[in-house]
Parts: C-alpha cells; sequence; structure tokens
C-alpha cells in the first residue's frame, strides 16, 4: 500500500509524448533531415493551416501580423512570401495566388513549436473566432492533449462498473469483486508511477495500457480467488486453504501470465518506437499483476476473509447444463466454417487500406468541421521541404522548374523563383535570405495537392525525392508530415512481420512447455490466430481503412491476451482426458469452463469497446474497436472451433505429447 501511494504521487511526473515524429528510428531519412533542419535554420516545417473568411489583403497582413506574435508560432507563410503584393495582384500567377487567397478567403501556412500546441492553438482560436478555421498537425496533438486525461477518466468511470457487474454475476460475494479489483488496481497504480524511472510515456501508452492491464491480468486474480473458495469447504484453516489455492492456481496463473508476457516482449523489438514504449509498459504491468496476485492477494483475502463469508450471495446466474452436448454437434460445421474463412481472412488482413498516421479526425469535432471548411475553399493541401546543397543557382532554378510543373505541386517557393536567381543574396535583406538560406543549405518550400498519406501522397513522395537526388544524390533532404508518414508506413511495415513471427514463436514456445506435447501449441495456436486474422480481415470486407499502429498492436495484444482462454479449456480436457473418452471428456470441460472463458472474454470485450466509444483519438478508438470484436471471436472459435479440433486430433494428439496418459476404452 505504502509503494501504491507513492506511484500515485509519482504518475504526475510522468510526461506525455503526444507527437508520433519522436517514435520513429534515428536513421529514418525525415529524422535526419529534421536534425538537419533544426541545426541549419530557425524556422521549422510548416504545422498549422489557418483560414479567414471575407478579408481584404490589408486585413490578411494585419492578421499575419498578429499570428506571428502568438509564443509558439514561426514562419507564418501568406501570399506575401510568395510574390510582391506592391504590383497588381492580376499580374501574378493565377493558380500562386489562389494557393493563398481565394474568393476573399485567406488561407495561412506557419509552425507551431513542439510543447506549446494547446496553448498557441488557444490564442490562434481568440484571434480567428468561430468563423475561421485551423487544421494541421499541430492542432491534432492539442486536441489529442486536452482529451487524453478525461477520456482515459471517461473510460474508467463507465469500464470499473460494468466490470464489477460481471464479476458479481460470476462470483458468490458481493465484496469478492472489490478484491478482485483491488489486487489488480495497486499493480495498475504502481505500473503508472514506475514510469517515473522510464521519464516519459507516448499518448498511446498513457491512454490504454492501463487498462489493457487491467483487462488481460484480472484472469489472475479470479483463478486465486476461485480455487481459495474452493478449499475453504475443504479446509477449515484459511490459511492452509490459501496456501493450497495458491500451490493449485499457480500453473494456470503463470501460464497466462507468460503467454501474454511472451506477446507484450515482442512489442518491445518494434523499430516504430510507440511499440516498444507500449510493449515495455505492458510487461512491467504484467510483471507487477503477476506479484500483486501471488503477494498482496493473499495477504489482503486473509486479513478480510470473514468480509467474503458475510456477504454470501447465491449464484445470481443459473449454470448452464449440457452446453458441451450442444457444441459437440455442430462440431463439423464449426470446422468447416472456420476452414473456409482462414484463407480469405488470411489474404484479405493483409490487403486492408492502412492509415499510417493519427487518422481522420470526427466532423462533429471542431478540428474536423474545420478540416471540411478549407477544403472546400483551398482544396488538399499538403507541404513538403526539400533542404538540398547551398551554392549552385542555376542547378537550383532548374531543380525548382521541374518541381513547378509536377501535376500535384499548386506552389514553391524558394529563393530563385521568389526573390529571384539573377540577384545575389548578400543584396537581399537578410529577413529574406534567411528563409532559404541557410550556411550550407538551401531551402524549398512545396504547397501540394495530396493528401498527408495515401498511394497517390506517397508515390509523389518517392517522384520528388528521385528528382532532388538526380540532381543532388544523397545530400538531398526531404521533410514533411507526408515525409514522416511515409517513413512511418516503411517502418512499422518491416515490424509487422518481425513482431507476429516473434509473438507466434514465443507463445509457441510458452505453450510447448506448458503441454509437454507438439500438437496442442499448434491446435492453440491455429485457434486463436485464425480468430485474429478474421477480426483483422473485418476492415477489408467493410471497405474501411485501418490505423496501422492499431493493428499492429491488436495483431499481438489479441493473440497474446486470448490464447489464455485455450489453455484454461485445453488444461482441462487433458485431465478430464486421462479419466475417459475424449467425446466425453469435451462435453465436461465445455460445461466446467465455459462460464470461467466468458468472464475473461466479456471483461476484455468491454474494456475494448468503452475504448472504441469513448476515445475521439483515431488510433486509440481503432485499437478499442479491434480488441472488443477480437475477444469475442476468440471466445467463439474457443467454444467451438476448438473441441471440435480437439475431437479430430484426438490419436495424433495423443500421439505428439509426452506421457499422454490418455484413457483407453477396452
Amino acid at each position: 500500500m505504502l509503494i501504491t501511494l507513492i506511484s500515485i504521487v509519482a504518475q504526475f511526473a510522468v510526461s506525455v509524448n503526444y507527437n508520433m515524429v519522436d517514435y520513429l528510428p534515428e536513421d529514418a531519412q525525415s529524422t535526419k533531415a529534421m536534425e538537419l533542419m533544426e541545426q541549419e535554420f530557425d524556422g521549422a516545417v510548416p504545422n498549422t493551416r489557418v483560414m479567414l473568411n471575407d478579408v481584404t489583403i490589408q486585413e490578411a497582413l494585419a492578421i499575419k501580423e498578429e499570428l506571428s506574435q502568438i509564443d509558439g508560432v514561426s514562419d507564418v507563410t501568406w501570399l506575401d512570401d510568395a510574390f510582391d503584393i506592391k504590383t497588381p495582384i492580376e499580374m501574378a500567377d493565377e493558380e500562386t495566388v489562389e494557393t493563398y487567397y481565394k474568393n476573399n478567403n485567406a488561407l495561412f501556412t506557419f509552425s507551431v513549436a513542439s510543447g506549446k500546441e494547446v496553448a498557441a492553438t488557444d490564442a490562434i482560436y481568440d484571434l480567428i473566432g468561430e468563423e475561421g478555421a485551423m487544421s494541421g498537425e499541430a492542432l491534432n496533438t492539442a486536441t489529442q492533449q486536452k482529451m487524453a486525461v478525461t477520456e482515459t477518466m471517461y473510460a474508467a468511470a463507465l469500464l470499473v462498473p460494468i466490470i464489477v457487474l460481471i464479476l458479481i454475476l460470476s462470483t458468490n460475494s458481493w465484496i469478492e469483486p472489490v478484491f478482485f479489483l483491488t489486487a489488480i488496481g495497486v499493480s495498475v497504480l504502481i505500473n503508472l508511477g514506475t514510469n517515473i524511472f522510464i521519464g516519459e510515456v507516448s499518448f498511446v501508452t498513457q491512454s490504454v495500457a492501463p487498462i489493457l492491464q487491467l483487462a488481460v491480468s484480472l484472469d489472475y486474480a479470479i483463478f486465486l480467488l476461485h480455487s481459495f473458495s474452493d478449499y475453504r469447504q475443504k479446509v477449515s484453516d484459511p490459511t492452509e486453504a490459501m496456501r493450497m489455492a495458491m500451490k493449485r492456481s499457480f500453473p494456470a496463473i503463470i501460464a497466462s501470465a507468460s503467454t501474454t508476457f511472451f506477446g507484450f516482449i515482442a512489442l518491445t523489438f518494434m523499430e516504430f518506437e510507440i511499440g516498444s514504449d507500449l510493449g515495455l509498459n505492458l510487461v512491467k504491468g504484467i510483471v507487477l499483476s503477476f506479484i500483486s496476485v501471488m503477494v498482496f492477494l493473499p495477504a489482503l483475502t486473509l486479513m478480510f476473509y470473514k468480509w467474503i463469508d458475510k456477504t454470501q450471495h447465491k449464484p445470481i446466474l443459473p449454470s448452464i447444463k449440457n452446453l458441451g452436448k450442444r457444441v459437440v454437434k455442430v462440431k463439423i460445421p464449426s470446422l468447416l466454417i472456420v476452414l473456409i474463412l482462414i484463407v480469405p481472412a488470411f489474404l484479405a488482413q493483409g490487403q486492408t487500406n492502412f492509415i499510417y498516421g493519427i487518422g481522420e479526425q470526427p466532423e462533429n469535432t471542431r478540428a474536423g468541421s474545420d478540416i471540411v471548411k478549407i477544403e472546400e475553399v483551398f482544396g488538399k493541401s499538403t507541404q513538403m521541404v526539400l533542404l538540398v546543397p547551398k551554392g549552385d543557382i542555376a542547378k537550383e532554378e532548374e531543380l525548382v522548374r521541374e518541381l513547378e510543373d509536377m501535376k500535384p505541386v499548386k506552389s514553391v517557393l524558394s529563393y530563385v523563383n521568389t526573390v529571384g536567381s539573377a540577384i545575389p543574396p548578400e543584396y537581399v535583406d537578410e529577413s529574406i535570405t534567411e528563409q532559404f538560406y541557410s550556411e550550407h543549405y538551401s531551402r524549398i518550400i512545396l504547397q501540394t495537392r495530396t493528401d498527408a498519406e495515401g498511394d497517390a501522397a506517397f508515390g509523389f513522395i518517392e517522384e520528388v525525392q528521385e528528382i532532388a537526388q538526380g540532381y543532388y544524390g544523397e545530400e538531398a533532404y526531404s521533410l514533411g508530415e507526408a515525409v514522416t508518414l511515409y517513413d512511418m508506413k516503411n517502418v512499422v511495415q518491416k515490424d509487422n512481420t518481425f513482431v507476429n513471427l516473434l509473438t507466434v514463436l514465443t507463445i509457441a514456445f510458452v505453450l510447448l512447455v506448458t503441454f509437454k506435447s507438439i500438437s496442442y501449441p499448434i491446435v492453440l495456436l491455429l485457434t486463436i490466430q485464425s480468430a485474429v486474422w478474421i477480426n483483422l480481415a473485418v476492415p477489408y470486407f467493410t471497405n474501411s481503412s485501418l490505423v496501422f499502429v492499431g493493428y499492429l498492436i491488436v495483431s499481438t495484444v489479441q493473440l497474446a491476451a486470448t490464447v489464455d482462454y485455450g489453455i484454461l479449456l485445453t488444461e482441462a480436457y487433458k485431465e478430464n482426458r486421462k479419466e475417459m473418452t475424449a467425446l466425453k471428456a469435451i462435453k465436461k470441460t465445455i460445461d466446467e469452463k465455459i462460464f470461467s472463458i466468458a468472464i475473461s472474454a466479456s471483461i476484455l470485450s468491454s474494456v475494448g469497446f468503452i475504448l472504441w466509444i469513448t476515445s475521439t483519438n483515431p488510433i486509440v478508438s481503432s485499437i478499442g474497436l479491434l480488441l472488443g470484436r477480437g475477444a469475442l471471436l476468440a471466445f467463439i472459435m474457443v467454444v467451438f472451433f476448438l473441441p471440435a479440433m480437439l475431437l479430430v486430433f484426438d490419436k495424433v494428439i495423443d500421439k505428439t505429447t509426452w506421457k499422454a496418459n490418455y484413457y483407453k476404452e477396452k
């Protein structure tokens, strides 16, 4: 309790990082480019757009000045940076003008410094009022930052009563659910507090890890207290009953914790460090939950076991009889349906249209509706910055001309086409030249018509990089939101194959040791992996995009967390099979274990769906939906497909399991 109190205070000293760019590996092209620009230039890559309605050029210039005075805002770019507005506007290139000023609407682009997003965007909204509109990375970050704490509290406020209700329905004591939640709640709080030794966690970890830890490790407490309850009826001494309960439930708890532990360990090997950040946190959480259940919960229970006795009640839910008999009747249809679905599901889950950034803001939010307003007037627009070696004006001019001729390019801002290649930089005011030239590099800013991501955007980035490298080789660098997402895509796609393979191999090893069998791990992994593939194939068949970080995390988490259902059923079946035929053993096992598996699945599923409902963060929301649906699918597969597999391959399992000692009919 002392460590918990210290952890409650310590968690407030842990900072939360909302910038996904920080989690790219250091050798990524955009990371190198960002470091180079920070060394060479004062300004940053524009990450925000603001549109004002019904303003004159003079009014727009005055607002541009006011925007640049806001703390955290720098490099405000508008029409006067693209051409000399002292000359008649009719003389300027129409397309260039309409990039910044169209139908009396002015569009400004600028950068908001990292760490100042909330204060800066609030000040910008005060300036532009309800009629103005804002969009961009900085606003997304500010929105997530504001919502993270309130949404986590909201999710917890919904979740805890639901879990308490599920636990009350599954136990015979009103107070027992409080013991479960206290044991795991303590480990969650200690996990949050010990993040102080890491110093900083990602917003995904902050939003998802505590709730996920609660959902996947609550089983450990349930296993222990159910065993304790059984032994209380056989042994009069509570301490002895607890000792026996700990001994009996230890193998199930350690097997359950090990599969989850190794599944989360796989996440820590991700190059895209949001995965490793979440993985480290969950691994730490599983270890703390295990210690809490095996050390803190027995002590708590023995101190207050009389409360459990005083608050006993009759079972609320009626016992389900002969369910095993009904499940066995549909074993062939269950096998056929899953075997028909596996191949298309496996192929489809790899063909889903992925989003690599934060995803789209919902239109019912101010951020979402502002994006629509801006795109209605100025269309889609993404900024990209090229850094090329300074010195060869002719080469730079040729590059700029080639970039201007590209279809997706709205406008190009560079020294050679804004000031003029004929005018030496030393004859121009320093405030103008420093926008384009540093000591070693020249900066070229592109306004494009593409989205921040997608096939068209990524194809365009590859084309621009190819052109720039044609002139400058490896010394040309590109950066911007779209370039970062392009690098993110390349990194996480490599992560996907490696992390999934590592998860399967580590869990297979745990199952091999647990069951001392070659066939049991294959049957169990096929059951849960099929549920994962079907879950991740749904977005493809419904033609909806999926946030890749959510996909990657859930493909690991679902396998690691729901394989426990299979272990619980298979462990019981293995013991029953020593005393009776396969058919009788599977019927008895389903009747005995369906309730426990349903409780675990309903808790994890509730966690997922509540995250999906409560979070406006598209990454957290997509993780929630996949997790909720995945837990339900895993439950269905374990109850219907796994028993069918155990029956069909009974003889193979017998021969490939060490000391199976299966019952043989005479």
